[in-house]
């Protein structure tokens, strides 16, 4: 059976046996090795987010000159081949087609986040509903410009954010996910509180909350940057040096300079939040980004510091049991949630 001219674009990670077809990977590994007679060849290692398969390119193959001069770890690749799995060596590749990514790539379906862990969920569909959430629950107008200003400066990179580089939500689009459920929460109990302590003088503020749900992470703009194409984001300097609680403090700060009618009491209280928000407080022993300069002294703030923590924990706990694949009843030692989760119930 002849080849066709132009074959499918095919997932790497779905190939079948003896299929023969394109598809958009990342190199992982390059290696270079000899024959027993003396002549180098590579093996290089392409991944997607679901499998690595092998390509082998000998001496005498059209791709070697390439392979040896132009490819590189972390760069991405169309591939064409014929899709195998060896009994000892794995997912092979037979590759008669292996060049770097072009812009045209893209109009077929080819994009970096595919390479990294993301959301579930849309990040503009995502962002829209925090939008609509500000628009419709804070009515303090200068808190709500304040409040949209902050995430409509900073869209593009908030719709790409982890929530963290390494414990909860550390992938793209994390940062949204984290944060719509935290205002959600908060919504909610901010009313179920308000009807509950109906003599709090002056009443809790439930502006105060969400807008404090809203941007409690927002310094994560500057303290996180992003890696090379393909690779999880990361700390950058400033994230190291300060922390995204100093950085976002400052963000507020200034973006406050524009709304000259914020109270300024209020703007007070709103960084009192921001900078009260995770779960360790000064007493604690520090820990890189996950230490919070101050508790709590206002209920609000209260408020946003459990719900941040709740949905914070309750993601941890959830990939933790998704991702074990150990034997018995208990996860594997978790160094972030410190300590094994229970997987095996009846009910």
């Amino acid at each position: 059976m002849s080849k066709p001219k132009k074959p499918p674009l095919v997932k790497l990670s779905e190939f079948q046996p003896g299929q023969y077809g394109d598809c958009f990977a990342q190199l992982a590994e390059k290696s270079r090795g000899s024959t027993r007679d003396g002549k180098p060849f590579y093996t290089c290692r392409f991944r997607d987010p679901r499998r690595v398969a092998a390509v082998m390119v000998w001496a005498d193959s059209g791709l070697f000159p390439d392979c040896q001069e132009h490819w590189q770890v972390g760069h991405f690749f169309k591939l064409r081949g014929t899709y195998a799995e060896h009994e000892k060596y794995g997912p092979q590749l037979d590759a008669e087609m292996v060049r770097p990514i072009e812009e045209r790539d893209r109009s077929e379906g080819f994009s970096e986040l595919d390479f990294v862990a993301r959301s579930r969920f849309d990040p503009e569909q995502m962002f829209r509903e925090l939008d609509d959430l500000i628009a419709t629950e804070i009515q303090d107008l200068p808190l709500r410009q304040l409040t949209q200003k902050l995430l409509h400066d900073n869209s593009a990179e908030l719709k790409l954010l982890p929530a963290s580089t390494r414990h909860a939500y550390p992938f793209a689009g994390g940062w949204l996910e984290h944060t719509l459920n935290v205002v959600r929460n908060c919504v909610f109990l901010a009313s179920y509180y308000a009807r509950q302590f109906s003599q709090m003088k002056p009443p809790l503020n439930r502006d105060l909350i969400v807008a404090g749900a809203a941007i409690h992470d927002i310094g994560r703009v500057k303290s996180v940057e992003a890696g090379p194409p393909g690779q999880p984001p990361r700390n950058g300097i400033a994230g190291e040096l300060f922390g995204h609680i100093y950085l976002g403090y400052d963000l507020i700060r200034t973006a406050a300079r524009n709304i000259p009618d914020l109270n300024p009491e209020l703007l007070d209280l709103l960084l009192h939040i921001v900078v009260s928000h995770l779960h360790q407080t000064e007493s604690s022993p520090p820990q890189s980004d996950m230490s919070s300069p101050r508790s709590p002294r206002i209920p609000e703030a209260l408020i946003l510091h459990y719900a941040a923590d709740l949905d914070t924990k309750f993601e941890m706990h959830i990939r933790c049991l998704m991702r074990d694949t150990t034997d018995g009843p208990f996860t594997e030692w978790d160094s972030s949630l410190g300590g094994s989760l229970l997987k095996q119930r009846k009910v």
